[in-house]
């Protein structure tokens, strides 16, 4: 209950197993452990907690169709019941992603949340009685996790309702008696007295232009890591980091107030049913992220994600006792990293930990949860493991492949007892280096390559102290290859005996397909039909690959949509459009933005410049620091590419793009002021002091690494800022911000317009009401589309 669940106040904090009540019927009790809060330290603040608290909702159940229904709509992020045949999915069908649910091979789909908050994840609970899902009032942000009833009844706030904090989605317990979330509340600024008890400050903070979140910071921008990733070293020893983080688990002593930045984050089992209090699973202060990714059958594990882009970390905890008993980095990316068997005998993570490409690494677990040996289970050369799911029963594992920005997807069959061992070259006791396992190498047909024993026990076993013994093995079986009708998966999960996808592409929007037993994948009755996706007489355009070379020999690689019409050898007006992220990567999905755009006449050339996620974790990082600069100079590359590819016109070259996009045309248009005729900046940052004084503190944490320290580095970030250049802006700009933007705060593009406009350029500004960094409202999307596409009509003579 409410009271039970604030616990604020440092006074003894102790889970209660659940009463069994009427609701409660039949459903098995998983033992969650008792978790007492140390009390404070004498004379010290009691510590500083968020626990969430329920707070009832009325039913906000719709009608089986949405008021307004849109033919061209999007369904996506599935997740069935416990007998696979229903489905809860995310579709934009009323107009604003909200929460629906239907059968996977009927039409009969039913409006569960029809209230006016954007809906970014759901989970069904695994034993069927609760959907548990997250919102993000008014489009920004910050987001809440709500629970409710399949019928659409007992609709409650479980996290994130307090104000000025946010909460995150986590796994359920295997029986469904409680969720894990994760709740962030903005960090404390030091008083003076925890200053003088934290030590004098670092060099640059004591003249009092650093913002209180950014004290006791250290260290300037680097690559982390070898560069390039593949360099042969030892084994990566269990559980030591790679690089600085704060503790996982209980918190003892004071935890507040902070002397970093980032957020205050606690993560949580709780009760949907509001009769237990929370648990406490784990605490990190100063932030950027901290995700429950799955818990044991038992209870006992539990996998957490954690740490900023470029520097996620897997952590697998003993709940008894809060120990971690193993760290291991992971790849950016999908949230879900990754999994244990049924036993927890074997823990399976998409990692590219010592490597340039993500991997599929098993670990043999003992009883306390501690790695006895790692190994690469299936790799390909030059593609990112993105998507991994592990099914329920241990028996296979299902694996999307980044192929340059295509996916390729394939079933691993895992079955037999325990899991993969250590390979020849991996560490008994520690992590996989570079050659941890077989030589990485892609197997017949490009299919990735996997090692297992007979019936997928190990390759080796343990010596009698503990030390891998290698043995051999019989030659592996190929993974099973699954055919595709779309470019693009984005959610993997088990439905039943089978798989639901949820897939995009080029001349399709975002749909559900469920996978039969050795059959290709069906569309179910209710997501979008691919003669729907745009309005008749102008179908879809599908984009070709084209791989520019940056002017320091580089290979870049993008994507170019030709308007239909066109002349093969007629030079056209062409926008380049760059992604956010940075770690962002261009793939060929229908995009409406570029459908608009196509429309009049002008093509579109989607480049992946270094620091794009796809191509190795090289040139990922070959953007840090300085390598901005060179990401700049990509922009025009890829513009000079187009040109003498003879797609492109010259005179009528326009850049646009979204967050980082909008950063870096910001940037194109003062860099290079002569080469675009126009730009359209999106939720782009134009000044880097300001957007790190603005910004949440968890992305400015992940920023500092990206870009630079807003102290040390000061100088860097004045020169990187679009800000400091602006006297150079010869070109007409149009600025479009989201109204409630805290990842990016509108101020950054108001100051780029006020300045243009001073200078006597033309520079207009748009701003969506009722949205954050993502636009996700029908009507809004369409204006922003449509004022977008007017403006290059218009800045292009098109």
């Amino acid at each position: 209950m409410a009271a039970d669940a604030r616990n604020l106040t440092g006074e003894p904090f102790v889970a209660r197993a659940p009463d069994a009540g009427p609701a409660d019927a039949g459903r098995p009790a998983t033992p969650h452990p008792k978790r007492t809060v140390p009390p404070p330290a004498p004379g010290g603040p009691a510590p500083a907690f968020a626990a969430p608290a329920r707070v009832p909702l009325p039913d906000a159940s719709g009608p089986r169709e949405a008021t307004t229904r849109l033919i061209a709509h999007g369904c996506w992020y599935p997740s069935p019941d416990p007998s696979g045949t229903r489905v809860a999915f995310i579709c934009d069908r009323g107009g604003v992603p909200q929460l629906w649910t239907g059968p996977v091979d009927g039409e009969d789909v039913h409006l569960l949340d029809g209230g006016p908050d954007p809906v970014t994840e759901v989970s069904w609970s695994p034993d069927g009685r609760w959907i548990a899902y997250t919102t993000a009032p008014g489009g920004g942000e910050h987001t809440r996790v709500l629970c409710v009833r399949p019928d659409g009844g007992d609709r409650h706030i479980l996290a994130g309702a307090e104000p000025g904090s946010s909460a995150h989605l986590g796994c359920w317990a295997y029986d469904g008696s409680a969720v894990a979330v994760t709740v962030a509340v903005p960090t404390a600024v030091p008083g003076p007295d925890a200053t003088a008890e934290a030590g004098a400050p670092g060099p640059g903070a004591a003249d009092g232009l650093l913002p209180a979140h950014w004290r006791d910071r250290a260290g300037d921008t680097r690559l982390l890591g070898p560069a390039p990733h593949t360099a042969p070293g030892p084994g990566l020893p269990s559980p030591a980091l790679t690089v600085p983080t704060a503790t996982i688990g209980a918190p003892g002593g004071r935890t507040a107030p902070a002397a970093g930045f980032g957020d205050g984050l606690s993560a949580y089992l709780v009760d949907p049913d509001g009769v237990a209090a929370p648990v406490l699973l784990a605490v990190e202060q100063d932030a950027a992220t901290l995700r429950v990714c799955d818990l044991s059958r038992d209870g006992a594990l539990a996998l957490l994600r954690r740490g900023p882009r470029g520097r996620r970390e897997a952590v697998v905890l003993r709940t008894a006792d809060l120990e971690t008993t193993c760290v291991m980095p992971v790849a950016d990316g999908d949230p879900w990293i990754g999994g244990f068997s049924p036993r927890a005998d074997t823990l399976w993570l998409r990692s590219n930990a010592h490597r340039e490409f993500a991997v599929l690494l098993a670990a043999g677990l003992d009883p306390e949860g501690r790695p006895r040996g790692w190994s690469a289970a299936a790799w390909r050369e030059n593609s990112d493991l993105e998507l991994l799911r592990c099914a329920r029963d241990g028996g296979s594992v299902v694996l999307a492949w980044n192929v340059r920005g295509v996916s390729e997807l394939e079933v691993l069959d895992t079955s037999g007892a325990g899991g993969p061992g250590p390979g020849p070259g991996a560490s008994g006791d520690g992590g996989p280096g570079p050659d941890a396992g077989t030589p990485a190498r892609s197997g017949r047909n490009g299919e990735a390559v996997a090692r297992s024993g007979a019936n997928g026990e190990a390759v080796a076993r343990h010596g009698r102290s503990g030390e891998a013994v290698a043995r051999p093995g019989p030659e592996p079986v190929p993974p099973r290859p699954v055919p595709l009708p779309h470019e693009v998966v984005t959610r993997i999960t088990a439905a039943g005996p089978r798989l639901l996808l949820a897939l995009s592409g080029s001349r399709r929007r975002p749909g559900i397909w469920w996978l039969p037993d050795g059959a290709s994948p069906v569309r179910t009755p209710w997501s979008s039909r691919d003669e729907d996706a745009v309005p008749p007489g102008r179908p879809p355009v599908r984009p070709v690959p084209l791989r520019p070379t940056a002017r320091d020999g580089l290979p870049l690689n993008g994507w170019y949509y030709r308007a239909p019409g066109r002349a093969p050898g007629e030079p056209a007006p062409c926008v380049v459009h760059l992604h956010g992220g940075p770690e962002d990567q261009e793939r060929p999905v229908l995009d409406p933005l570029y459908h608009e755009i196509l429309g009049r006449g002008v093509d579109v050339f989607a480049p992946d410049v270094r620091g794009s996620s796809g191509y190795g974790r090289s040139f990922v990082d070959a953007d840090l620091g300085r390598g901005r600069f060179a990401a700049i100079d990509d922009v025009a590359d890829c513009a000079a590419h187009a040109v003498l590819s003879g797609l492109a016109d010259p005179a009528r070259l326009a850049v646009m793009g979204r967050s980082y996009g909008g950063y870096l045309t910001f940037a194109s248009l003062v860099w290079h002021p002569d080469l675009f005729r126009t730009g359209i900046a999106v939720c782009g940052m134009s000044d880097l002091a300001t957007f790190f004084e603005g910004t949440e503190p968890w992305i400015a944490q992940s920023a500092a690494h990206k870009y630079g320290h807003p102290e040390r580095d000061r100088e860097l970030l004045r020169a990187l800022s679009p800000m400091s250049r602006v006297d150079a802006l010869r070109a007409p700009v149009l600025a479009v911000h989201g109204e409630h933007d805290t990842n990016v705060p509108p101020g950054e593009s108001e100051q780029f317009v006020r300045a243009a406009r001073e200078r006597g350029v033309t520079a207009e500004l748009l701003t969506l009401p009722d949205e954050g960094h993502e636009f996700l409202r029908a009507d809004n999307r369409r204006l922003f589309r449509r004022a977008a596409a007017d403006w290059l009509q218009r800045q292009l003579g098109t």
